[in-house]
């Protein structure tokens, strides 16, 4: 069974889950900065900023996986010099939200998170099932549509309005690069609108 198949059942896991999901074990910055002596409005602000930092962390572990897959698939020798020139290209605007993620992520006084192995990824992805440059597109394409539902999904949960904004914009990235990778597999556009988020 090709990995185009496999992917068509949803094995991977759900992406929006992953980004709006998990932060239970997080001790609050407003219980910390309560047992620091702060004020309650600081304390909020805190609070928010690391529920913030929290959210773009979650979206940064996304990106390291995204830019993996692409490095995956052009180290494939199953793209044809063409396709590979855009996968490229799509890898190089996950590297940009990586670089934009760990910029805020540090600018609000968070860590940003590090990548995972190469092994883990190729596990997670299962890229030994991977035999044909549909295979390989396929994959890509699974992400980008998974990334779009989960960035529009998170949009809402920031206390900050700009980061919802630029959460906006990158799930535009992903639409485009969704589309482009359906044209490519000759896919049809979807008849419906509102498909992207709705998952």
């Amino acid at each position: 069974m090709s990995l185009s198949s496999t992917l068509t059942s949803r094995t991977l896991p759900d992406r929006r889950d992953v980004l709006t999901g998990g932060r239970g074990a997080i001790l609050s910055a407003a219980a910390l900065g309560l047992l620091a002596g702060c004020s309650a409005a600081e304390s909020s602000q805190g609070d928010a900023s690391a529920e913030d930092a929290a959210l773009l962390n979650q979206a940064l572990a996304l990106e390291y996986e995204a830019i993996f897959a692409y490095q995956a698939g052009a180290e494939s020798g199953l793209l044809d010099p063409a396709v590979l020139e855009v996968a490229v290209l799509f890898q190089s605007h996950h590297k940009q939200h990586r670089d934009f993620l760990i910029r805020t992520v540090e600018r609000i006084g968070g860590a940003p998170v590090m990548p995972e192995s190469d092994s883990i990824y190729a596990e997670r992805l299962q890229l030994s099932k991977i035999a044909t440059a549909a295979d390989v597109l396929a994959l890509a394409q699974s992400l980008e549509v998974g990334a779009a539902d989960a960035y529009l999904g998170v949009l809402p949960k920031f206390s900050d309005p700009l980061f919802g904004q630029f959460s906006a914009r990158i799930a535009a990235d992903e639409v485009m690069h969704w589309t482009a990778l359906a044209g490519a597999l000759g896919q049809p556009l979807p008849e419906r609108a509102l498909t992207f988020g709705a998952s």
